[in-house]
């Protein structure tokens, strides 16, 4: 950690207290994100709102990891990858899918591929992507709705991996499976025996 506190229902500002204790009641722990980004309530209720309206876009649960963990991959966020590697797997993605996701390769999937290659180059630009791009979205059946809702999704990664990368967010002991380093190939691990791992795919308006 870098100066940046871990805070609980009992510790954390006033404003926090009511969220952290919410997710430890849901999820059965405090996930560290949380635990940092309490030191600013504003921020903390911002990314479980911003988490909890993502869940509801149009985009299949799959979908959303592929853009989640996209997202992360190219900010180098190694909790988030952890975490949403977990949330994949428990959302039954193919254990291919996820390794590659988490290895920043082309996936099996020519629908998902079209994703993560326009998800990569929203972040990468900055928000500037070529019409080819957007072409080869919208031909393998995404709209406008879809590439506006990748735009929220990585928006929700900005809260989230740039707190981590500030903080240097520890990855969570029962996630320890999951840890990630960039370019560093090799079978995704089973983690999904991890008590908490079961339930952060059902986090609440909020999860890593």
């Amino acid at each position: 950690m870098t100066g940046f506190v871990l805070h609980t229902a009992e510790n954390a500002p006033e404003a926090s207290k009511h969220r952290l204790a919410r997710s430890h009641r849901q999820l059965g722990f405090v996930p560290n994100l949380f635990a940092v980004q309490a030191e600013a309530p504003a921020l903390l209720e911002g990314f479980q709102t911003l988490s909890a309206i993502f869940a509801r876009s149009s985009l299949t649960p799959i979908e959303r990891e592929v853009v989640l963990l996209t997202a992360s991959y190219e900010n180098e966020c190694s909790y988030c990858i952890a975490h949403h590697s977990a949330i994949a797997e428990q959302r039954n993605a193919p254990e291919e899918l996820v390794l590659a996701l988490r290895e920043g390769q082309p996936l099996p999937d020519p629908k998902l591929e079209a994703l993560r290659d326009f998800t990569r180059a929203v972040v990468r630009g900055r928000g500037r992507v070529g019409k080819p791009k957007i072409r080869v979205l919208r031909t393998v059946g995404y709209g406008r709705q879809q590439i506006l809702e990748v735009i929220l999704g990585v928006a929700l990664m900005v809260m989230s991996n740039y707190t981590n990368r500030f903080a240097q967010t520890p990855l969570e002991d029962a996630l320890s499976a999951f840890a990630w380093v960039r370019a560093r190939p090799g079978r995704l691990p089973s983690g999904g025996s991890a008590p908490s791992a079961r339930k952060l795919g059902e986090r609440e308006p909020n999860r890593s």
